[in-house]
């Protein structure tokens, strides 16, 4: 037995008992006639004593201990002098009687704390060590909650979990596939699922009426914080279900899971936006509702009166803070600054300040008159204080800049605190977006999204107003998963490969399984997936999902710590049939 209790167990009723602990050495202090060593595993610390006068050659053996080498230690649990209030097990220490090394340690690259001094990249490249550290270790314990979580509440719903193929066929929607050779039926290709969205269907086809998978999903695209080319995904799909069934069944497990791991309920039902009103109020189909400054529409206002900048633009759109009360013009400038950054790409920002005097100042002051400014006031609803930001042009690329505007404002006003969670289902997405460089129409979440009952006379003759019967749950900016009521009949997931600009053989060489699969009396179906990483990491108040995985890729797609991807051999390239 390598240990009786862990370093997070021994309490005072341990007092007088006689344990045997194991784990790595987090650090050690020589104080002369003592030493004292802290003793680390995943459960927590427990403090080591080791006394001179009582066993010196145990205090000079532990006296060579260095940080992270693994021992074992037996000894008796005494009250400590000195306490430590900042961990559980700070009243004890165990009066050492016994020291093996189980294994010693090379110096680490970096120091196994809570606050490390190892930057991103080397600690990715030791990995390893980094998951030793306890932030980290906390944030894989809360994925593993939440893990399990879902697990029994989907069971309690009478979901089963039905694993689906990870080899499969390649197809030309969504995101870039990543494939894999077949060594058997040379210059043909396996891909990776981006989700097991068609086997899911046909599994409600099957009789499997309520299925859920925990499920490596794979998409080859660029990188940034809240996505790595694989990720996990709590994927489901019901049968016999209208969309108001999935909104309630998945808001059920979301209450579930705050509740049981965050210890956050959520009174009455999430919020509902449709699309086109979260585009108009916050230029976002994930909007953030921690906080206010929706958009106000001042096209009307604004134009007219000779300001070029103004007149050319689609629209004029002005976001009002009282938060931003007091911020100098030098602070206005460096927002000017911000927003024309190429990230953002605004050409510039325009700004009303109501005065407590209620007269106004604004950039822009020589074109517009008092009377003009009073009326953008009144239709900011602005107070004496207020401070209204305005940017104008082409529509989408206003809306788009002014959010990340919003954004911005919040984090500097700190009005997104990472502890407050506000759900957000938004509805009624289009069903299709034109993809003007290839002259054509994409489908805004997936080909088998059915559209809304009442705009199916809109498909044949005006297929960009459809909305889709289609759905997300945005919370505090990220959006936590999403789906749709599924086509269920051949016809019309016929006329939707159409629109695509699928030929039929096009169709049937790709899809063919379902369509035919339609033919045997699909039940009507729909489903949701939930991102397991963004929905941990936003439970755990982090834009980043990285440090929830356990071993994650870099922002270039790489694993630092196998240094993968890597080159083939030439022998494994023949086998393959593949000639660089």
């Amino acid at each position: 037995m390598y240990r009786s209790h862990t370093c997070g167990e021994l309490r005072m009723e341990h007092v007088g008992t006689t344990v045997t602990l194991a784990g790595w050495v987090q650090r050690s202090r020589d104080l002369g006639g003592m030493t004292f060593t802290d003793l680390r595993d995943r459960y927590g610390i427990t403090q080591l004593a080791f006394n001179m006068e009582v066993n010196a050659d145990l205090c000079e053996q532990a006296r060579k201990l260095g940080r992270e080498f693994v021992i074992q230690v037996t000894g008796i649990v005494i009250e400590r002098s000195s306490k430590n209030k900042n961990i559980p097990t700070g009243e004890i220490e165990i009066n050492v009687t016994e020291l093996k090394i189980l294994n010693a340690a090379k110096l680490p690259p970096f120091t196994i704390e809570d606050e490390t001094d190892g930057g991103d990249e080397l600690r990715m490249q030791y990995r390893y060590l980094d998951l030793r550290r306890n932030p980290v270790q906390q944030k894989l314990i809360l994925r593993n909650k939440v893990a399990l979580e879902t697990r029994k509440y989907l069971d309690s719903q009478n979901f089963m979990d039905v694993e689906t193929p990870v080899l499969i066929k390649s197809t030309p929607e969504g995101a870039r596939d990543f494939v894999v050779p077949s060594r058997m039926n040379e210059g043909q290709f396996y891909a990776l699922p981006q989700s097991p969205q068609t086997f899911k269907q046909l599994l409600m086809v099957s009789g499997f009426d309520r299925y859920y998978q925990i499920v490596k999903c794979f998409r080859d695209e660029d990188l940034r914080a809240d996505r790595q080319p694989e990720f996990t995904q709590i994927d489901c799909e019901m049968a016999f279900v209208e969309q108001e069934d999935v909104l309630n069944t998945f808001e059920g497990l979301i209450k579930h899971l705050f509740k049981t791991v965050r210890g956050v309920e959520f009174e009455g039902a999430f919020p509902r936006m449709t699309y086109a009103e979260a585009m108009e109020k916050y230029g976002s189909d994930k909007p953030d509702i921690r906080f206010g400054m929706e958009f106000v529409d001042l096209t009307k206002e604004a134009q007219g009166k000779d300001f070029v900048v103004f007149d050319s633009s689609e629209i004029v759109l002005g976001i009002n803070s009282s938060k931003c009360a007091e911020f100098t013009r030098k602070q206005i400038d460096e927002l000017t600054e911000w927003v024309k950054r190429p990230q953002i790409g605004a050409k510039g920002m325009v700004y009303l300040r109501y005065n407590a005097d209620g007269t106004y100042k604004s950039s822009v002051d020589k074109f517009y008159s008092e009377a003009d400014l009073k009326i953008w006031a009144e239709k900011a609803n602005m107070q004496p204080g207020d401070l209204l930001l305005l940017l104008s042009g082409e529509t989408n690329k206003t809306r788009k800049q002014l959010n990340e505007l919003r954004l911005h404002l919040g984090n500097q006003l700190g009005l997104r605190s990472p502890d407050v969670f506000k759900p957000l289902w938004v509805l009624d997405f289009p069903l299709l977006e034109w993809d003007e460089e290839n002259g054509r129409y994409h489908a805004m979440h997936h080909p088998f999204t059915s559209p809304k009952p009442e705009d199916f006379h809109l498909i044949s003759t005006e297929p960009g107003k459809v909305r889709a019967n289609a759905y997300d749950l945005a919370m505090n900016g990220v959006e936590l998963g999403g789906g749709s009521i599924r086509i269920h009949d051949r016809a019309l997931q016929s006329q939707m490969f159409d629109l695509l600009g699928f030929t039929k053989e096009e169709a049937q060489a790709q899809f063919g399984f379902l369509m035919n699969a339609f033919e045997y009396g699909a039940p009507p179906h729909g489903g949701l997936a939930f991102g397991l990483d963004r929905l941990v990491a936003t439970m755990g108040g982090s834009e980043s999902i990285r440090d929830y995985i356990a071993f994650p890729k870099n922002n270039s797609g790489r694993d630092m710590m196998i240094d993968a991807p890597s080159p083939l051999d030439e022998k494994q390239l023949k086998e393959l049939g593949i000639r660089l």
